[in-house]
């Protein structure tokens, strides 16, 4: 009895949990086949490690095709490119060279001023002990004397050697230098970061070095500009065949512009504008620096020439101390003069003023240069975009574009009156 009980209940309580239990089906999803083609590999006579090298042969032979069909197509421009990258390290070379150059030549001048000027001012002082106490005895007014004319000479060799070098115009040589190679590498920096270079952009990066090694050069000897030419002459840091290199090789932003806009940004109107600022340039501006230039070099002469000459009458004046009271005042004027005129000469730099006139006629004549070139290039698809051209000409003229069309206006407008345009294309020099 006990025993049916016991079957009943199992039953019952399976049938209970079948009603409630839970149906799940799982789907899953059918996998497509892959058709994967591999080389066939001849297996007769071949062991696993053999097959392995073959695979390996095979995969680096195709890469290497494909390496080599690549640098066949980008050859030319990688190699420009690595030649401009070379051109990039020696500017910075050259920079880093004027620089520390032009600080030292700029401490030769206030170290080779101050002892010259101390020596003479020295000198002067003891040719006036020597007149002052040439009755009392012989032994040390000899020695007064020959202390003063020593003093003489020397200062009087160290100023003709400051004259002929000219310190402080060597020093502004180097700023000049430095800034314009620092000019050039954000130049070649532009044709690098805008585009593919060209063997052209190669070509002309080096001959603009090359022109500006020979238009500042570092030594001394030998190579050392004239600081005392016979006329005034602006600096030239370009290479001669600069505009033919102007035209053929234009920027790359120049080259994208030209798609877009018609006749390359070009108008007969800013042709003309241009060619009225090139004439207020050469009448005003380059006339105006090369009267002051002419007027600095024949002040330099002049004193280079009037320090030496009284620093060596004081050294012949000083040997005949105790003779007369006019050998007394020689030397004494002579010496109080000479350390003038050398103070004036070297503490205000009158040769680097010079040397700054020359660069800003240098680059007036670079300007307009330029601008003929541009101007004269018949095909407007060889020039620089017109409008991107006409915004750098008012930025180097330290002008916005409005006050450049206003400046060429006023100078047609003068012009057709016959009288002279009262302004200067430049407002930054």
């Amino acid at each position: 009895m006990a025993s049916i009980q016991t079957t009943t209940l199992h039953s019952s309580s399976f049938s209970r949990f079948s009603s409630n239990s839970v149906n799940a089906a799982i789907h899953v999803p059918k996998l497509q086949r892959v058709n994967a083609s591999l080389p066939k590999i001849p297996t007769t006579g071949l062991t696993f490690t053999d097959t392995a090298k073959l695979l390996l042969e095979k995969n680096e032979a195709s890469s290497s095709t494909q390496l080599l069909q690549g640098d066949l197509s980008d050859s030319t421009t990688s190699m420009s490119t690595v030649k401009l990258y070379a051109i990039l390290e020696a500017i910075a070379d050259r920079v880093e060279m004027h620089k520390n150059i032009g600080e030292q030549r700029d401490n030769w001048n206030t170290l080779l001023l101050t002892n010259m000027n101390m020596i003479t001012l020295t000198a002067t002082t003891l040719a006036g002990i020597a007149a002052a106490t040439s009755g009392d005895s012989t032994a040390p007014l000899l020695a007064l004397k020959l202390s003063s004319t020593l003093l003489f000479c020397a200062a009087t060799g160290m100023s003709l050697i400051m004259n002929k070098i000219q310190p402080s115009q060597l020093a502004e040589e180097q700023r000049n230098a430095t800034r314009l190679f620092k000019h050039l590498q954000t130049q070649i920096q532009t044709i690098l970061a805008l585009g593919k270079p060209t063997e052209e952009d190669v070509k002309g990066s080096m001959e603009k070095v090359l022109a500006l090694d020979k238009a500042y050069p570092l030594p001394l000897l030998g190579a050392m500009l004239d600081k005392f030419p016979a006329k005034f002459e602006p600096a030239i840091w370009w290479p001669s065949s600069s505009s033919q290199f102007q035209r053929q090789n234009k920027t790359q932003q120049g080259k994208l512009q030209s798609r877009n806009n018609k006749n390359n940004g070009w108008s007969k109107e800013l042709e003309m504008k241009l060619r009225e600022v090139v004439e207020v340039v050469k009448r005003k501006d380059l006339e105006d620096y090369e009267r002051l230039g002419n007027i600095a070099l024949k002040v330099n002469k002049t004193l280079a020439i009037a320090g030496p000459l009284l620093s060596g009458i004081a050294a012949v004046g000083s040997s005949f101390v105790g003779n007369g009271s006019w050998a007394a005042f020689v030397p004494l004027m002579a010496g109080s003069l000479a350390a003038a005129i050398n103070g004036f000469e070297h503490g205000g730099q009158v040769g680097m003023v010079f040397e700054m006139y020359r660069n800003c006629g240098g680059f007036f004549t670079l300007l307009e240069e330029t601008i003929e070139a541009m101007v004269e290039e018949k095909d407007v698809e060889k020039r620089e975009n017109g409008e991107v051209f006409e915004m750098k000409v008012a930025m180097k003229l330290g002008r916005s574009v409005t006050q450049l069309k206003q400046l060429a206006s006023k100078s047609a407008s003068c012009r057709a009156e016959g009288i002279a345009v009262d302004e200067f294309a430049s407002k930054l020099f």
